[in-house]
């Protein structure tokens, strides 16, 4: 099977999962944990702007488009799962600037990808921009030879405008435009959740939390769930609280964790 076969392959094999939902998409932050989440058994990866940043000891946001494109080469090849990537606002304030973003990531070999409607200038584009863009960005899909999973994100409810009618009224706007999941990160309980997914009709992918269990977000209607840059973050804590502890006290116990890698890595 050649690369164009084997991402048209992983492009349906992601489709597919939105339409028997719901479903869990863990967020890689490296081509080993990309490697672990396969071996763990899930089935699509998606990749996460923070915790990719926080590898190149940056925060959120400072990563440019072709650091991008070469960690989802990277995430495509160390894993068989259909990757999908979070494009932020496309790298970019104009509708082509999330066309181009596409395009790129695609090439890279991902089959699906975000587009957001927060500036990193530090304001939500007006609900017409914002549509504007993802509507280009599903006609640089639309030119892919494969079926492209195009998200669009609305993301007031995490940007200090937790207007639930707003998030509501942008997520028709982009399903209009002809967004395939809908994402509002930051639905807080099953009725926000419920409220969206009774005004839209394509899937939603709903941010997790220490406040809604799985059950409770598919009872709620969700279809797809992510965890950002959550569990790059447990990881984190558990290497730095173990500097820490090596640091204070002079203990090396926290050293002897031995995770199966041969086990999740198999051979070669």
């Amino acid at each position: 099977m050649d690369d164009h076969d084997t991402q048209a392959r992983k492009a349906a094999d992601f489709r597919a999962l939105h339409d028997r939902g719901p479903f869990v998409i863990p967020n890689p932050w490296d081509a080993g944990s990309a490697r672990v989440f396969e071996a763990l058994g899930f089935k699509a990866l998606a990749t996460t702007s923070s915790a990719f940043a926080f590898t190149l000891g940056r925060l959120d946001g400072g990563v440019t488009l072709d650091e991008l494109v070469e960690h989802v080469r990277s995430l495509d090849r160390a894993s068989s799962l259909p990757v999908s990537v979070d494009l932020e606002n496309g790298y970019g304030p104009e509708p082509a600037d999330a066309a181009e973003a596409i395009t790129r990531a695609a090439e890279a070999g991902a089959v699906g990808g975000s587009i957001e409607d927060f500036d990193p200038a530090g304001h939500l584009y007006d609900r017409e921009h914002a549509t504007e863009r993802v509507a280009a960005a599903r006609a640089a899909a639309d030119k892919l030879s494969f079926p492209f999973t195009l998200t669009a994100r609305a993301e007031n409810h995490i940007r200090g405008n937790p207007d639930l009618d707003d998030t509501i009224a942008r997520l028709q706007a982009y399903e209009g435009a002809g967004a395939d999941v809908l994402y509002a990160p930051g639905l807080r309980s099953g009725d926000e959740i419920r409220a969206v997914v009774a005004a839209t009709s394509k899937p939603l992918n709903v941010l997790a939390g220490t406040g809604l269990s799985m059950r409770e977000i598919a009872d709620a209607g969700g279809t797809r769930v992510s965890v950002g840059g959550a569990l790059a973050w447990v990881a984190v804590a558990a290497m730095a609280s173990a500097a820490e502890e090596i640091r204070d006290t002079g203990d090396f116990s926290s050293l002897a964790a031995e995770p199966p890698l041969d086990e999740w890595f198999g051979p070669g």
